[in-house]
């Protein structure tokens, strides 16, 4: 298994983005393309000891920043490390692509180098989803800002694939965000992806309201993009929010102190749960070859466990199953 690295992309790169290829590789087996400037890179690699003949290094002296508008970003910008990795990606030369890099511009290099599976009309971005029953998939979490019924037909689809392929739940129950439970509620979108939806085989149950996402009603939660970022936003506010008041609360007295000391591993817990760094990075469903999108924040753990996610992508041969099950479904897709 060959996994190709954007070496260049994200807040931490490339210092960060190379120790956790590193330790990837050391972990798991597996090759990795390095993409970036290669003298800088080279300088990187010279910090640790792996089996060099496991690792090469693709020179690309450019890099796309989130400053860049995306489309224009992958047309011109052609010797940039996310365009270098995909076009090595979609000629075969590495089996799956992990970038921390500009999302707008992987999403649309995805759709552009890489090309969309065919029978399905967007690429979709989804995310792991903590919830107190362990954890759900959010699709779309923000790719599509604008969308039509016939996308989150399909984001539901793929999003059901996944979720049973490489997180091994059994029939995935797959909701439709709304604002409210009964059908026919919602603006039309909603109304209309709502009856797309119960027409395919998958376990659809309806729809679901923001406030019980985070109860784990749903294994795979389906949105337009614009909705699935704000619902993903939101909650880590919410999250984030939450701790700053704890500690507060647990630094009020000694008593409150003492408390927190006995609370501790359970809070640590709690914070594992919702640290993205735990899950490593969102799959980029409907693109030709497996595509993975690690947090820009990413440090070497993150970035780990980014390539792992890659990897399951892979070895779970979802890119195929789609396609299979675009080609049973095409009647009632089209």
């Amino acid at each position: 298994m060959k996994i190709i690295v954007d070496g260049m992309g994200g807040d931490n790169a490339p210092v960060e983005i190379v120790k956790g290829a590193i330790d990837a590789l050391k972990e798991y087996n597996i090759d990795l393309i390095i993409v970036g400037k290669r003298h800088i890179i080279n300088e990187e690699l010279k910090k640790y000891d792996y089996p060099v003949d496991r690792v090469e290094v693709l020179d690309a002296e450019d890099i796309i920043t989130n400053d860049d508008d995306p489309a224009l970003a992958i047309r011109r910008k052609k010797n940039s490390s996310i365009v270098v990795g995909m076009k090595a990606l979609s000629n075969g030369k590495g089996d799956g692509f992990v970038s921390a890099g500009s999302t707008g511009a992987l999403l649309a290099g995805g759709q552009l180098i890489v090309k969309r599976i065919e029978g399905i009309d967007r690429a979709a971005l989804t995310s792991v989803y903590p919830t107190s029953m362990g954890l759900s998939l959010l699709v779309d979490a923000g790719a599509n800002t604008d969308s039509k019924p016939e996308y989150l037909q399909q984001f539901a689809l793929m999003g059901s694939i996944y979720m049973e392929k490489v997180m091994g739940v059994t029939k995935p129950r797959v909701g439709l965000a709304n604002i409210g439970t009964e059908e026919g509620k919602g603006n039309e979108l909603a109304k209309t992806s709502y009856d797309l939806m119960k027409n395919l085989d998958i376990n659809f149950i309806g729809n679901i309201e923001g406030r019980t996402m985070p109860l784990g009603v749903a294994d795979v939660i389906v949105a337009d993009g614009f909705v699935g970022n704000m619902i993903l936003k939101v909650t880590e506010g919410v999250a984030i929010s939450l701790f700053k008041e704890l500690k507060e609360v647990f630094m009020t007295n000694s008593k409150t102190k003492i408390g927190a000391l006995l609370l501790k591993s359970n809070l640590k817990f709690l914070k594992g749960k919702l640290d993205y760094t735990e899950y490593g990075g969102a799959p980029l469903l409907g693109t030709k070859k497996p595509i993975v999108k690690a947090h820009g924040s990413s440090n070497a753990y993150a970035y780990k466990n980014a390539i792992n996610q890659a990897l399951k992508f892979i070895e779970k041969d979802v890119i195929k199953t789609i396609e299979e099950n675009i080609n049973l479904n095409r009647q009632i897709l089209n």
